[in-house]
């Protein structure tokens, strides 16, 4: 019998029935452009150390930070180490430090540069030579998306995203994946005639975090929600996403875009995405990516953009015990500017299971606090065999997935109150990651650059999934473009009023997490 197949990346010793054993990457190494970034001191170095203090990362494996800055590999390592101390979620170790150490390599450069890219090319040359990476090696742009078309043609031309036979490149992508439906197609074109769909790996780390897998456990591995997941029983479910800080340094980047752009056409729309779909065959990238643009393409937009969505940007106002600034007083915003940090929508899916259930979403920065949560708020009983005033402080039952920060999952319902009256009163039942598990949830990027370098992309969503969420954003920005300046709302507050009219309009109110 010939011995079976082996994709290049995987693991041939690994059982993937035996779950004794972890996922361990393959002989590779990442390419980090943009590694003077803060995304990559706070979130990509850290998480490549935790890797490798979890046993996930092969011994040999290379890191090479790439950017402007005239440093050598020992002044790379400094800042790699200071960040690691700063920002990893497990404890350091110096064993495990000094065998990441050998591996690190900085090449200064230009992402226009074709002499840079030259150096790169004689770098992970050198890697494979002696860490014995294998020619696997994957590029991650943490760089500002205007450079994405740039850097994917020069590795190209440099030959850099060429494997050879039994080797694998892959590029990563972060988000925004353009700022509109033209451009996100012009982009998808030019990364995938550089590198085959397989081998690119758009990043929503949201997708990496353990509560929004956990949605599909939840669903798919117990009988007791399915079955009232649909129209029948759901009155609206809310996705919202809110954050108590304002754009601190980063107007270079947030101005023009938006909290739109920025959060629902990716973030959101991919939580709706999960909490709608219909069970898929297998867990396979494919099977779950069909139903999840099976939902895209369903979304629908309200008829009248001016009540069905709200839009605002924070105002001067207190927040955590100090006065803030509102944003077009923030460093680097310039005058004039209409760009929202607020964003609501009410859309709809057009299928059968959800037929009239509106979906509402929204994110902030400056609000009430930090929370990111998708509520399924279920119909009130159709008849309640109570008095009127045995019930008036019962609200809908309701079953809350909390994202962050304190991930688990919170069931609302009516009990009685103790004594001898009847009194029926929302009560709630919890479940916590940190009460039932005795080890810590990774950080979404540990499970995500794994992925990557597994060569396994269930967790990112390929091109068609970003252009059907760009075709549903799209009218609104341009409705929202003809409206001039989004409403203020003071900081440390909700939102602005439009946003409560908009669920008022329907009947409903916003939760207060």
């Amino acid at each position: 019998m010939s011995p079976a197949r082996v994709a290049p990346g995987r693991n041939p010793l690994r059982d993937p029935r035996d779950k004794r054993l972890p996922r361990i990457a393959g002989p590779s190494s990442l390419v980090l452009f943009g590694v003077t970034g803060d995304l990559a001191r706070s979130k990509l170095l850290p998480a490549v150390y935790d890797l490798a203090n979890r046993g996930l990362l092969p011994p040999g494996f290379g890191l090479v930070g790439f950017a402007r800055r005239q440093w050598a590999d020992q002044d790379f390592a400094e800042v790699v180490h200071d960040a690691v101390r700063e920002n990893a979620r497990t404890p350091f170790s110096e064993s495990v430090w000094q065998q990441l150490c050998e591996g690190l390599r900085f090449v200064p450069g230009e992402l226009d540069d074709d002499e840079s890219y030259e150096r790169l090319a004689r770098t992970v040359a050198e890697l494979d030579a002696e860490r014995g990476t294998g020619g696997n090696h994957a590029f991650y742009l943490s760089v500002p998306p205007r450079y994405f078309a740039e850097v994917t043609r020069r590795l190209a031309a440099s030959g850099l995203s060429t494997p050879v036979r039994g080797q694998w490149r892959r590029v990563v992508v972060e988000k925004p994946f353009g700022h509109d439906l033209a451009s996100a197609r012009e982009l998808n074109e030019v990364v995938e005639s550089v590198f085959p769909p397989d081998a690119v790996f758009r990043i929503d780390h949201y997708l990496g975090k353990e509560t929004v897998q956990n949605l599909l456990a939840l669903r798919f591995a117990n009988q007791l929600f399915e079955p009232v997941w649909n129209a029948h029983y759901v009155d609206h479910v809310q996705i919202t996403m809110a954050e108590d800080i304002g754009i601190g340094g980063r107007a270079g980047y947030y101005d023009g875009i938006g909290a739109a752009r920025d959060v629902i056409q990716n973030h959101l729309l991919q939580l709706l995405a999960l909490t709608a779909m219909e069970e898929p065959v297998s867990f396979d990238a494919q099977d779950l990516r069909a139903e999840k643009e099976k939902v895209l393409s369903a979304v629908r937009l309200p008829p009248d953009l001016s009540r069905g969505t709200a839009r605002g940007r924070y105002a001067a106002g207190w927040q955590g015990g100090e006065q803030v600034r509102g944003y077009l007083e923030e460093d680097g915003v310039p005058d004039g500017s209409t760009t929202e940090t607020y964003a609501a929508l009410t859309l709809t899916v057009d299928t059968r299971r959800w037929a009239g259930v509106p979906f509402y979403l929204r994110t902030g920065k400056r609000l009430g606090r930090r929370v990111t949560e998708i509520a399924v708020v279920f119909k009130r009983a159709p008849h309640l065999p109570f008095e009127h005033t045995a019930t008036e402080e019962l609200g809908e039952n309701a079953l809350v997935i909390r994202v962050q920060p304190d991930e688990g999952v919170t069931i609302r319902f009516g009990s009685k109150v103790p004594g001898t009256a009847m009194e029926v009163r929302d009560v709630t039942m919890d479940f916590g990651y940190g009460h039932s598990f005795t080890e810590s949830s990774p950080e979404a990027y540990e499970r995500l650059l794994l992925d990557v370098l597994l060569g396994e992309p269930p967790l990112f969503p390929r091109h068609r999934e970003v252009e059907l969420s760009w075709q549903i954003l799209d009218p609104v920005i341009r409705h929202w473009e003809r409206r001039g300046e989004p409403e203020d709302y003071p900081a440390g507050s909700w939102g602005p009023a439009s946003a409560d009219r908009m669920m008022a309009r329907d009947g409903r109110a916003w939760r207060r997490p």
